[in-house]
């Protein structure tokens, strides 16, 4: 039986959400298709991290556990991708789009003469390949793509898809690995992060996105106090990013991080397309701005007009007393 493959990434020992949403869009195409859907966790505690996948709908989980999988290094990982493939043999590998699997798609579908479809929105099984759709231009265009002959490689841009379920008991096998530090011409010393312990925006259920008409450290500050209150991600527009507001980091949109969650609230942001291209995924959007004819308003689903020094202090205030 052919085989779809997901590729499921972990990161401080969680599986990310992302892939949990690719994992349940190939875990769909299997039961169209009458194909098996496969997990694959590659770890330096793969075994453990797999235990976590219980109840996602795979019908197998294969593991590669090594101690060079503690930290993202595309040499190793990219010799365990085409041995597991050599094992799996699967029809479709997919990865959640992350920066991770941007290293590695490319690279990987060179070493094995395979087809890849990079941050799509949407992917079918085709009678000799897999069609999808893809945002182009700052998501102002969605470009048909299609890629002919097996194996696929498809990389799946997050909030896509909601997060896998099911109720099977996934067996799990381990592929063996071997690997020796010596092979590597680059090492890591050290991972440096710029947001200290701040919640990962591309995880997070809720982000507070700060635009240029918070202005000074007040309204940070009320950033800051709404972000706690809803226990969110802070983000940030590319005009604060470049006049040094927020670190870099924190930039959503086209040139920065693309989010999905689950709520998002744009405060004194104008909605700029460069922006927009970051948060459209979003499954509720609220903005508050004093320009009643900022863009932003036309994909909001909920809307608030006025001055945000006075809006946000009785806001945080509201949600205190409905949290306490």
């Amino acid at each position: 039986m052919s085989t779809l493959l997901t590729y499921i990434s972990i990161q401080d020992g969680k599986v990310k959400r992302s892939s949990l949403e690719t994992l349940a869009r190939c875990n769909e195409l299997a039961e169209q298709s009458g194909r098996k859907s496969a997990a694959l966790v590659i770890s330096d505690q793969a075994g453990k991290s797999a235990e976590l996948l219980a109840g996602c709908g795979a019908d197998v989980i294969y593991t590669m556990e090594h101690p060079i999988f503690k930290n993202h290094l595309n040499t190793p990982l990219l010799r365990a991708l085409s041995a597991a493939m050599d094992v799996v043999k699967p029809d479709l590998l997919a990865f959640a789009s992350t920066e991770g699997s941007k290293d590695l798609l490319g690279a990987l579908a060179a070493n094995r003469g395979a087809a890849a479809l990079a941050d799509v929105s949407e992917f079918e099984l085709t009678d000799d390949g897999v069609s999808a759709k893809r945002p182009v231009m700052a998501s102002k265009i969605i470009a048909s793509v299609q890629a002919k002959g097996w194996p696929v490689l498809v990389s799946v841009r997050s909030g896509s898809y909601d997060t896998a379920t099911g109720t099977t008991d996934p067996g799990i096998e381990e592929i063996p690995f071997a690997f020796e530090e010596a092979d590597l011409r680059i090492t890591l010393k050290e991972i440096l992060s710029a947001t200290g312990d701040k919640i990962d925006l591309s995880e997070a259920e809720t982000v507070i996105a700060a635009g240029r008409g918070v202005k000074d450290e007040e309204g940070r500050k009320l950033i800051e106090e709404l972000a706690d209150v809803l226990h969110a991600g802070v983000g940030a527009s590319r005009a604060l990013t470049e006049a040094g507001a927020y670190d870099a980091s924190l930039q959503i949109g086209q040139t920065g991080k693309v989010i999905s969650p689950q709520l998002y609230i744009g405060v004194g942001i104008s909605g700029a397309i460069q922006h927009v291209a970051g948060m459209t995924n979003s499954k509720v959007i609220v903005a508050i701005n004093k320009d009643p004819d900022a863009p932003i308003f036309e994909i909001a689903d909920y809307g608030l007009v006025g001055d945000l020094y006075k809006i946000l202090p009785p806001f945080i205030e509201e949600l205190k007393k409905i949290k306490g």
